[in-house]
């Protein structure tokens, strides 16, 4: 089956939203949130939707943050027997909070066994930095360990976040250099490019360790040429991503035809939306 693949979305147990962050994404505008709201009750309009945009695989990211978002561990499982619907085609990522977790290695185990493709560390939801091991979180040093052992990809929130009660200082990429670092076999997806601040920073720790791949997820198609002007020179570490139904990708089919209108080769660009992902999350058997 041909089709993209936008490893970045949310589809997540919509009812443990804080009320002010539900405000927020529907101040986005058109209905994006009472879409994903609408999407997370079936699979199946989901799915059609992916039909309509050409997307042949999404990933289902999830934040656990309940003092920022209000997601709490549940909506891991929320993930899990939602991507059951049709498992080729729906890849649910795991949240992962270092804090909350008393046997970190058992949690990732726990989650890999459960069917996630990938674990989600979000630093300015959390309020520690990605290696914040170095500094005594313990507990997330065991969660990159147990992963790296895994062979589970960590995708890793860099950039600010627009979210009320997020603590943007946290987003910086250049704290992924200690993880690639100490964690040479694991392999990082890079979220949001450090996207608007740190995008040079961003940069510099992808084209110095070849176990951080990015997304391209969050950044505005149109700004994706000034803040990484080079950005074919990364090749096959580069994965598109939509942040749907996040501010400015209110759309699925809008968000993936800004970026193939891109001034780079074109051949390149088809990796980045349909082939390049395959790499990191191998095609899965699955259906209804």
């Amino acid at each position: 089956m041909t089709g993209a693949t936008d490893i970045h979305v949310h589809v997540q147990k919509w009812e443990e939203m804080r009320p002010a962050v539900r405000d927020f994404l529907r101040g986005a505008g058109e209905g994006a949130l009472e879409r994903a709201i609408a999407f997370a009750g079936d699979p199946g309009l989901l799915l059609a939707e992916m039909d309509r945009c050409g997307i042949r695989r999404v990933g289902l990211v999830n934040d656990v943050s309940p003092e920022v978002t209000g997601f709490t561990e549940a909506t891991n499982r929320f993930a899990a027997d939602y991507a059951a619907r049709d498992s080729s085609r729906l890849l649910p990522i795991g949240g992962v909070h270092a804090r909350r977790l008393r046997d970190p290695a058992g949690a990732v185990r726990d989650l890999a066994a459960m069917g996630m493709v990938a674990i989600k560390i979000h630093p300015p939801h959390h309020g520690y930095p990605a290696n914040a091991y170095t500094e005594g979180l313990d507990a997330l040093a065991a969660v990159y360990r147990t992963a790296e052992d895994l062979g589970l990809p960590v995708m890793i929130h860099t950039g600010t976040s627009v979210i009320p009660g997020a603590r943007c200082k946290y987003g910086r990429p250049m704290e992924l250099d200690d993880v690639a670092v100490d964690f040479p076999d694991l392999p990082i997806l890079m979220a949001h490019g450090g996207r608007p601040l740190w995008t040079e920073e961003a940069f510099f720790v992808l084209r110095r360790h070849r176990n951080v791949r990015l997304d391209l997820s969050g950044i505005p198609p149109r700004r994706i040429p000034e803040w990484f002007p080079r950005l074919p020179e990364l090749g096959e570490r580069v994965l598109w991503g939509s942040d749907w139904p996040g501010p400015g990708a209110t759309d699925l089919g809008a968000a993936l035809d800004a970026f193939r209108g891109l001034p780079f080769p074109e051949e390149w660009k088809r990796g980045v939306t349909d082939t390049h992902s395959s790499a990191l999350f191998p095609e899965r058997e699955g259906g209804e």
